[in-house]
């Protein structure tokens, strides 16, 4: 005879809205992660100043987009160890992995988990779909537009900050439709290398009905001549599930190709 589920009616209701729920929240988290950070975030403690004469939003978008391009074509390999975990407000962590992803230009990603605990639902939903989705959207088999670029975005600017140790334009930006692949809220740009420093934001339009708000805080480091991913905190709250915080801290890079004057040398290990 065939095995028969135990899980009661509000059991099974429950686990289908967090099934959604947290589809809906990991669908997001991909799309703002191919955009854009250990534990010691850069904090907003300076005043905003005012923008400096003559620098206009075209510049800007102008300037990010060419050095993003440069960026990318001498970045060929590198490794990162990732944490990713869900906790509640009072810090209880219900799932946690952590592993090693491994990028070679210009398309491939891989993950490797060392270690996990927690919730294997939440796991499964969440972090598992959340790795896979990135290393699906790095190979081409998912393509969402939403880099920030003047097709999806307008920027008005709003002055310059110190963000830790880097002075950036700071920007709010408006996205030019309702995608919930695109967002809504401030960018710090770094006014020499032009690469995103720190996204405050929330989805252009809403994920699900499970997600009842979902707020992000993005934040890159300076590694060498490459600007990659530091922490990421998305905050999320869920219907009937509560408040939760989606985080990925990236930490322990080894860069296999560093760019020298524009070139890339013979592959050789550097640990960041």
């Amino acid at each position: 005879m065939g095995g028969r589920s135990t899980a009661t009616p509000n059991t099974k209701i429950r686990l289908f809205f967090v099934d959604a729920a947290f589809l809906a929240m990991t669908t997001f988290a991909v799309s703002a992660h191919a955009q854009l950070t250990p534990q010691s975030q850069t904090e907003l403690t300076r005043p905003l100043e005012p923008i400096r004469s003559g620098v206009t939003a075209s510049q800007i978008f102008d300037e990010l987009l060419a050095h993003n391009a440069l960026r990318a074509a001498t970045l060929a390999n590198y490794t990162v160890f990732r944490t990713y975990q869900v906790v509640d407000l009072k810090g209880k962590v219900h799932a946690e992995e952590i592993g090693q992803m491994e990028y070679r230009a210009p398309d491939q990603k891989k993950f490797v988990v060392t270690s996990e605990s927690g919730s294997v639902l939440v796991r499964r939903l969440a972090l598992n779909a959340l790795i896979a989705s990135e290393i699906e959207t790095t190979s081409g088999k998912q393509h969402h537009d939403s880099a920030i670029s003047p097709a999806n975005y307008s920027l008005d600017l709003l002055g310059e900050q110190q963000v830790g140790p880097y002075h950036c334009f700071v920007a709010q930006v408006v996205p030019k439709r309702r995608d919930k692949y695109l967002f809504e809220g401030k960018v710090w740009i770094d006014a020499e290398d032009y690469a995103v420093v720190r996204i405050d934001g929330h989805p252009a339009k809403k994920l699900s009905f499970w997600i009842q708000r979902a707020d992000f805080v993005r934040q890159y480091q300076k590694i060498d001549n490459f600007w990659l991913p530091q922490r990421d905190m998305t905050f999320v709250d869920v219907r009937l599930y509560g408040k939760k915080v989606l985080t990925i801290d990236h930490h322990d890079y080894v860069n296999l190709s560093v760019a020298v004057d524009g070139s890339i040398e013979k592959a050789q290990s550097l640990r960041f």
